[in-house]
């Protein structure tokens, strides 16, 4: 396979994922001018070529990346990380394959820790709520705190919008934290809500209690996974935060692009990511009538692709609302990477239907496009296994924050 910085053609397919918009905004860039497509003389089968990209800063930053020389990074030393809310260990596998050693693990769902313990006894995992747990015996022995916490409104009740406003919600533990062991820097990754979420109250909040805390809030980012050798379009906001002693030492830089966006065949077929094809695991199946509709939608279809009566006994209700609903009756296709993976793949709304067989994708299909490797087992029931994969952070852009994380820390080896 080709990488994207060694190629000079490119599909519609590939530019919309390039430049984060949709098929449809490229048609109309291309009926309006700003970014026109080559026709190919012998049929309707259009492409772009690498010159009429340069203008687009996403398409720069793939064609100019030092993802490769990125690769190299290695640890000065062993660095130490304390993770919460590990769940079944995507962020905490990233940040070890990165260099870190993970000192202690919080997790409170009971099938995510023992994924966690099946797949590393050697790590310190502790069960239950973070509220209950001290972490005053890690004081000054992280390098670095990670998790992502939920997005929660905060109390204005006391007016102050500091620490004590934000008690009752999940960050507030992870603040509690950074303040009991005053790591060198942490990491949160959260949703894209985060950011304008209660009218961006919520954030600004947060920014104020960790300057409280004695740290510095680096700009916040969406990182797109299709960036990062993951063959998934899903979205992560993340947070780093540096400690004000250590500002002038510590400099953060967000890291590069991969060179090629992957697919679904990536994932699932001998390739870049795997050795060898997607075994077989356990998976959920459709009801047969679903099923039976679902056979007529075609490799990256949804609902509006089929019949309009089959349509209309589809969508019921729905059928008359407004939007797109293109996560409805969604069959996945080979040469896009897969859409978000969500925590129940035959559910109505969140359907991704496997491009050639008409199933839900198997919980292995779904831990390789999130980039867990073949050996990482997963405990519970296929619910459960579904569950922890869809919430995890993709293996594969962990790592890439990691190599980044451990940079920064490199500074402080002499």
């Amino acid at each position: 396979m080709q990488n994207t910085a060694h190629k000079d053609h490119f599909t519609l397919s590939e530019v919309a994922d390039m430049l984060s918009v949709s098929k449809e905004t490229l048609r109309r860039w291309d009926k309006n001018g700003k970014l026109k497509a080559i026709r190919h003389p012998d049929s309707n089968y259009r492409f772009y070529h690498k010159k009429q990209l340069l203008p687009f800063d996403e398409a720069k930053l793939m064609f100019n990346s030092n993802w490769q020389a990125e690769m190299q990074t290695k640890a000065k030393r062993p660095f130490r990380s304390l993770e919460l809310f590990a769940g079944a260990g995507g962020l905490a596998l990233g940040l070890e394959m990165a260099g870190f050693e993970h000192i202690a693990l919080n997790e409170l769902m009971t099938d995510a820790c023992a994924t966690l313990q099946k797949n590393r006894p050697h790590w310190n995992v502790l069960p239950g709520d973070v509220e209950n747990i001290d972490f005053n015996e890690y004081k000054h022995g992280v390098d670095l705190l990670s998790g992502g916490f939920p997005c929660q409104a905060f109390s204005y009740a006391g007016k102050k919008l500091g620490f004590a406003d934000t008690r009752g919600t999940l960050f507030h533990q992870f603040a509690r934290v950074v303040e009991e062991i005053r790591p060198k820097a942490f990491m949160a990754e959260n949703v894209r809500g985060l950011l304008n979420h209660d009218g961006g109250k919520t954030l600004r909040t947060m920014r104020k209690v960790i300057g409280e805390l004695g740290y510095d809030l680096i700009e916040p980012q969406f990182l797109k996974a299709i960036f990062y050798m993951v063959p998934q379009k899903r979205e992560r906001l993340f947070l780093i935060g540096i400690r004000q002693d250590l500002r002038d030492t510590l400099q953060f830089q967000w890291p590069s692009p991969y060179t090629k966006i992957l697919t679904l065949q990536d994932a699932l077929k001998t390739g870049i990511l795997y050795d060898c094809d997607c075994p077989d695991s356990p998976g959920q199946s459709y009801p047969k009538r679903k099923a039976e509709i679902l056979s007529l939608v075609p490799p990256g279809g949804y609902w509006r692709d089929l019949p309009k009566e089959l349509q209309k006994e589809y969508m019921k209700g729905s059928y008359h609302l407004e939007g797109g609903k293109t996560g409805m009756a969604r069959r996945l296709s080979w040469n896009e990477p897969s859409l978000t993976l969500t925590c129940a793949p035959a559910q109505k709304q969140t359907e991704r239907c496997h491009p050639d067989e008409t199933r839900p994708l198997t919980t292995r299909e779904y831990a390789r496009i999130q980039t867990f490797p073949d050996d990482w087992e997963f405990v519970g029931s296929v619910s459960s296994v579904y569950k922890q994969i869809g919430n995890a952070v993709p293996v594969n852009l962990a790592w890439a924050m990691g190599r980044a994380l451990i940079r920064m820390l490199n500074c402080t080896v002499d």
